[in-house]
């Protein structure tokens, strides 16, 4: 059995919290399906409110899952690493399996 550290554990640990949510999920489905989207982009996609999908947004960016850039007066959204999509995708595919 591997043995992984403390910090690393809790790193682990707060990922998983980060990605714990079905509208952040839906955020990283979104991105790894079209590459890069800006906010309204992502508002249409998952159907939430603009300040909603910002606060999602701004979780995402502080866990370095996703990353900005500027285009004009818009924020173009993108994957800062494509491990994230793996746990995601893993994530969805156990809990499909797992129904009854």
């Amino acid at each position: 059995m591997a043995s992984f550290d403390q910090p690393s554990v809790a790193r682990g640990a707060e990922l998983l919290k980060v990605l714990g949510s079905p509208v952040r999920l839906g955020v990283i489905l979104a991105l790894h399906e079209h590459r890069e989207l800006c906010v309204h982009e992502l508002v249409d996609a998952l159907e939430v409110s603009q300040p909603l999908m910002s606060q999602h947004l701004r979780v995402l960016r502080s866990a370095n899952l996703i990353v900005g850039r500027r285009d004009g007066k818009e924020m173009r959204y993108s994957i800062a690493d494509d491990h994230v999509i793996h746990i995601v995708h893993d994530a969805i595919h156990h809990a499909e399996e797992a129904q009854p």
